[in-house]
């Protein structure tokens, strides 16, 4: 759930970690941002809890790099390096440089980097090989040179997910793996003027006003708010479809638990069976694992009474077995 924002020096990143953050009393490089969810209000308008909890997504601002027309610089690369996810802004506004050469630089550094890392890899094990070939792993061998190949070729491993999130390749950290969002920072008076690139795999391009987000997020009034946003033109923030998108790209759901005491939006991985949403609240809860009661929440939608999704069978049991839906409402039996 960590994301980095990150770019060249002037691009305007930090005005878009300052919008993404709203107003802050203490200046600060990482912060928690909550990610949109609507389905939390019909639920707690149901329960009445005492606490609503959104899911939250962990950004850091890192440092600029380098001048527009060089490179980011190896103590970017160090920095964004553990992350989940990367989302790198774009100068879209200045003029000073094209941005589709920004936005190919930075594909071209992560390339390079990730093959400077695989080939030194490669080449440690076929010194080991020489040494002591039983204890080398062929499987991880075969991965570095299936990497390499498509790096050679100017390909971002992310382009090929299997490759890409191989538990055994996991470890390297590989940058052009990471998921990543390109932000087009646009001038104020020039939005919607640019031609994206199409999205491939794990990645996705979103075009914003850095300048105007931040002044938006700015304004404490949620009526203040919705004014600046009619008279720009908008019907909500770009800051929703950035934190959206990043979740998105982190390959996560959302399930979802009420009660009296609290309404709770959780993030889960895509794919995720039963248990493991359990351990996301507890470990205690995926060990002891019995069942999950289960309402999907177009269900809950179209009812809007748990009363009256058990009579009609659509409160349901699942087993370990069961593949969590996004919006599904659960409430977990265990015993420990």
């Amino acid at each position: 759930m960590k994301t980095a924002i990150f770019g060249f020096a002037g691009s305007g990143k930090t005005e878009l970690f300052q919008a993404l953050t709203g107003p802050r009393t203490t200046l600060t490089e990482r912060a928690m941002v909550k990610v949109p969810e609507p389905r939390l209000e019909p639920l707690s308008k149901y329960f009445r809890p005492k606490k609503i909890t959104p899911t939250e997504i962990e950004y850091l601002d890192i440092r600029g790099g380098g001048g527009k027309s060089s490179s980011l610089g190896e103590r970017v690369f160090n920095e964004i390096r553990p992350f989940d996810c990367l989302v790198a802004v774009l100068d879209n506004f200045s003029g000073l440089l094209d941005p589709k050469k920004q936005y190919q630089s930075i594909e071209t550094d992560l390339i390079i980097a990730d093959l400077a890392v695989a080939e030194k890899r490669l080449e440690r094990i076929g010194q080991d090989k020489k040494k002591a070939a039983h204890l080398v792993d062929p499987k991880q061998e075969l991965l570095l040179q299936q990497a390499i190949s498509l790096l050679e070729q100017e390909i971002p491993l992310r382009s090929d997910p299997d490759l890409s999130q191989n538990p055994e390749l996991r470890g390297f950290c590989f940058l052009s793996a990471k998921p990543i969002l390109y932000v087009w920072n646009c001038a104020e008076q020039n939005p919607g003027a640019t031609e994206l690139p199409e999205a491939a795999p794990g990645q996705t391009h979103l075009e914003i006003c850095a300048i105007l987000e931040k002044e938006l997020a700015e304004i404490e009034d949620p009526l203040e708010q919705q004014e600046f946003l009619q008279e720009l033109g908008l019907e909500e923030s770009a800051l929703h479809r950035i934190i959206k998108t990043t979740y998105d790209l982190l390959g996560l759901i959302t399930f979802l638990t009420g009660g009296e005491k609290e309404v709770r939006a959780w993030p889960l991985r895509n794919g995720a069976k039963a248990p493991e949403a359990a351990g996301v609240i507890h470990s205690d809860l995926q060990k002891g694992f019995i069942r999950a009661e289960v309402l999907a929440w177009s269900d809950f939608e179209r009812l809007r009474d748990f009363k009256k999704a058990r009579e009609k069978g659509l409160l349901r049991l699942e087993g370990k077995d069961y593949l969590v839906k996004d919006g599904d409402i659960i409430t977990f039996r265990f015993n420990v």
